[in-house]
């Protein structure tokens, strides 16, 4: 009896529409080409495009898209130039919309081919964007070039452009993540504070030490690097909620216009490592971790294998020594960060303790949140006197009440309603409302 076998006919390579295009421009078999790949940071993608735009200036075609739905995810630049079973070709582009700043944004190439010429070099780029649901956390350049060459004056020109453009230079910027994990963080823009120096109720002296610390030493990096010191810097403030730390931050970003500065907050706290990255990139920077003390309590938070706080850590020790950046720590349990911050000395080189108002403090506060409102100052040094271990927080509410006391009886604020409104907020009963005002509810009243 006859046996009938089926063999697999092979598949011979086959040049798509995309391919000719492509080995056109390079003038070369592109199925010999070694392909050079480029993963790029996903928040660093806006940054790459605005540089091969640059690069890409004068080019007939600066940039083209290409066919073939989603199986182009799961093909390589080689792959959809031969392809026996998808006619790739060019096609419209793929774009998706990046913020660059806190009111802007930019359409940026998520898939799409350039063709180029860099220092003689004639180059074809495959620009991708993260996908995360396909497995890729990150964004890619696939690279093609007539010579060995190519690739290396592309990547340099690429990274030099990315520096000098770069749309994350002087913003304030945090991280944030999403299901994909922590290695598909994406950057956020956020609008620079302003709060004058008359606007921090501290000690004296307290917050000039800390802006000399952080401000000083970054206005006189050049005389400090001539000198061989080192610029970088750690700066823990520590003290009770609601004490002004987060306020002394804030001053501090707005006394730095032009530097890139990077928050951390809650459970963007575990990217530090790419904070890091991106400020020894972009510094002068700044890196500010806030209410650090809860990471340092649960060691249960890890990036990766590793800790949280030992991630931290790292990253403080991470910087060379000459690198202008400053990690600016605030807790409000300074105890259980110390034993940690020891076993590692030099990572932080100044502490600050930021303490509940005294009575000068309170009055202080309570004049600066009283604004006009026509209140005497006797009132004011009353009040002011009666409501220890008030924060800023209270003092603020404080005039809200005041205003909104008069309001109900459709005349202007006056020392009787100040009273009242303390009265209130002193009460027995408003103890949970004053404790979530910051107010130190064990202290006598």
């Amino acid at each position: 009896m006859d046996e009938l076998i089926l063999v697999p006919r092979p598949q011979a390579e086959e040049r798509t529409p995309l391919g000719e295009l492509v080995q056109d421009f390079l003038q070369r078999d592109v199925s010999t080409l070694p392909m050079v790949t480029e993963d790029v940071a996903t928040h660093r993608l806006v940054d790459a495009d605005i540089a091969l735009d640059e690069l890409s200036a004068g080019s007939a075609s600066p940039v083209f898209g290409v066919t073939g739905g989603q199986q182009r995810e799961h093909s390589s630049f080689q792959e959809l130039m031969s392809s026996p079973f998808v006619r790739f070709a060019p096609g419209p582009v793929d774009y998706v919309s990046v913020p660059t700043g806190p009111d802007s944004e930019r359409q940026v190439v998520s898939f799409g081919v350039r063709l180029l010429s860099v220092d003689g070099h004639r180059v074809a780029v495959l620009q991708r964007g993260a996908r995360p649901e396909f497995g890729r956390i990150s964004a890619r350049l696939e690279i093609l070039s007539e010579d060995e060459g190519g690739p290396t004056a592309l990547l340099g020109a690429l990274r030099r452009l990315m520096l000098e453009r770069s749309v994350l230079r002087g913003q304030v910027l945090s991280f944030s993540g999403n299901e994909y994990g922590p290695g598909a963080a994406g950057v956020n823009f956020l609008a620079r504070p302003h709060v004058p120096g008359d606007e921090v109720i501290l000690p004296p002296g307290v917050l000039d030490d800390v802006a000399r610390h952080v401000v000083g030493i970054g206005e006189n990096r050049e005389v400090l690097r001539a000198a061989g010191q080192h610029l970088k810097r750690g700066v823990l403030l520590y003290g009770p909620p609601g004490s002004g730390k987060i306020l002394t931050v804030r001053h501090l970003l707005s006394e730095t216009p032009g530097i890139t500065a990077v928050v951390l907050a809650g459970n963007s706290i575990q990217f530090v490592a790419q904070a890091a990255e991106l400020a020894r990139a972009m510094q002068p920077a700044i890196i500010v971790l806030e209410d650090v003390d809860l990471i340092a309590a649960d060691r249960n938070l890890s990036v990766g294998p590793q800790p949280l706080l030992f991630a931290m850590l790292d990253a403080l020790d991470g910087l060379d020594g000459d690198a202008d950046v400053a990690f600016v720590l605030t807790t409000n349990r300074v105890e259980v960060l110390e034993h940690a911050l020891a076993d590692r000395p030099g990572r932080i080189d100044l502490a600050v303790e930021i303490p509940l108002p005294d009575a000068d403090a309170r009055r202080r506060l309570f004049e600066l949140y009283a604004g006009d409102l026509p209140l005497t100052p006797t009132a004011i040094t009353d009040a002011a006197a009666c409501a220890e271990g008030a924060t800023g927080a209270f003092a603020k509410e404080l005039m809200r009440r005041t205003v909104l006391l008069a309001a109900e009886q459709g005349r202007q604020p006056a020392d009787v309603d100040l009273a009242a409104a303390l009265d209130v907020l002193l009460k027995t009963r408003d103890k949970l409302t004053r404790r979530l005002l910051g107010v130190d509810h064990t202290a006598p009243r």
